[in-house]
């Protein structure tokens, strides 16, 4: 019996789905995060936010690499040859995520994989939009089990 990829990357994914569920939950008293916060952060929470830069940045690789593709696959849409734009567009038709929406999830991963930025309120800013949009990035991978299993 052949492996199933998809179900393998989903399960993966439910990995950092539920480390992100769990960082949201106890970063909330924080949200919005600003100056004054951000400055007498406890190791604890500095923590909290690197998981939840690596959560976020490993999930969307991980979407964007394996479960975007596979799931294409799954669905019957030939793949190979096909360029990451073409598959995003498909993604995009199936509603599962928008081309705009990720790519504003790849300029703030871009961003943080190399660190936080330099300048405190980018920083901060970066900060902010993974609390906010984790949960969209949690959505993404609910639709497509949604779609390719139920």
């Amino acid at each position: 019996m052949a492996i199933d990829r998809l179900q393998f990357y989903l399960k993966e994914a439910q990995n950092h789905v539920e480390r992100l569920n769990d960082v949201l939950e106890r970063l909330k008293p924080l949200y919005p995060l600003n100056t004054n916060k951000f400055n007498v952060l406890t190791s604890s929470q500095k923590d909290m936010l690197d998981t939840l830069a690596f959560r976020f940045s490993k999930l969307q690789d991980l979407l964007g690499s394996r479960i975007f593709r596979e799931f294409l696959n799954h669905t019957g849409y030939i793949t190979e040859g096909k360029t990451f734009l073409e598959l995003l567009r498909e993604i995009e038709k199936e509603g599962i995520i928008d081309i705009d929406t990720w790519s504003q999830f790849r300029k703030i991963r871009n961003l943080i994989a190399h660190d936080y930025p330099d300048e405190l309120s980018e920083k901060i800013e970066a900060i902010n939009f993974l609390i906010e949009n984790a949960p969209v990035l949690i959505k993404v991978v609910e639709k497509i089990e949604d779609k390719a299993y139920r």
